[in-house]
């Protein structure tokens, strides 16, 4: 994953912050922008042990949640600065955790999200992230959430997810389902002993990528609750180090 300036966890953050797309519920989405390099940057190695993507998917009549597994990536660092970084999501590593491994609902779910209807994995496996730019976070820079749909189980907006004491606004290329789209988002980035750490928590919407099944705009009467919400929230967790510095 490349991480602009300072944090990791704000790689995804600076996708929220790009222009264009819809403001406060979900990251701001534009068209796929250039990745800036530096000469005098320095690979760190992401820790796919201890790096996961996390997702929680509404409809009115309920919630599921899960991980997707980072298979590889670095982060690109220039004295004691972010200043890039990308990383591979394996789609097919999709876990479901909100029903029992076991159960037959659980791998009906799985399939139906690997299907064309949502990712299309047999013809796009992986999913990629690239840092295109890391700026200080505001909280001047944050809109308002916007509304949704009323249900009991309609998705939080980001005021209620985004990560504690966000340090950066993290703007990249997210590659999914043959889409490329630039997104910012804010995000905690912390380096401690070589060690980077970074998280962050926000909400995109699923159909700039493709992902249409059931989306709000193709259903005429949202009362009858047969939609799935557009908006999905998206979390990570990202640790890089060098292997001296590992624990």
């Amino acid at each position: 994953m490349k991480i602009l300036k300072s944090t990791l966890g704000i790689a995804m953050l600076a996708l929220l912050a790009v222009a264009c797309g819809p403001k406060g519920e979900t990251v701001e989405t534009s068209e796929a922008k250039e990745v800036a390099s530096v000469a005098d940057a320095v690979a760190i190695p992401v820790n796919t042990a201890n790096s996961q993507i996390t997702w929680i998917g509404s409809k009115p009549a309920g919630k599921h949640n899960g991980t997707i597994a980072i298979t590889n990536g670095e982060i690109m660092k220039s004295g004691s600065e972010i200043v890039g970084g990308s990383f591979t999501i394996d789609i097919n590593s999709l876990v479901v955790l909100d029903l029992p491994a076991e159960s037959e609902y659980n791998g009906k779910l799985k399939g139906h999200l690997m299907s064309a209807d949502f990712f299309d994995a047999a013809n796009h496996p992986t999913a990629s992230f690239e840092v295109t730019s890391v700026k200080p976070y505001t909280a001047s820079g944050l809109e308002a959430d916007k509304e949704q749909y009323d249900t009991e189980n309609k998705p939080a907006g980001l005021s209620e997810i985004m990560v504690e004491n966000p340090t950066h606004f993290i703007s990249g290329n997210l590659t999914m389902r043959g889409t490329t789209k630039n997104i910012t988002f804010p995000a905690h980035v912390s380096m401690n002993n070589g060690k980077i750490m970074a998280k962050a928590n926000f909400n995109i919407d699923r159909t700039e990528w493709g992902l249409m099944y059931g989306n709000e705009a193709s259903i005429a009467d949202k009362a009858k609750d047969s939609f799935v919400y557009d908006t999905v929230n998206v979390g990570f967790v990202l640790e890089a180090a060098n292997d001296s510095s590992a624990e």
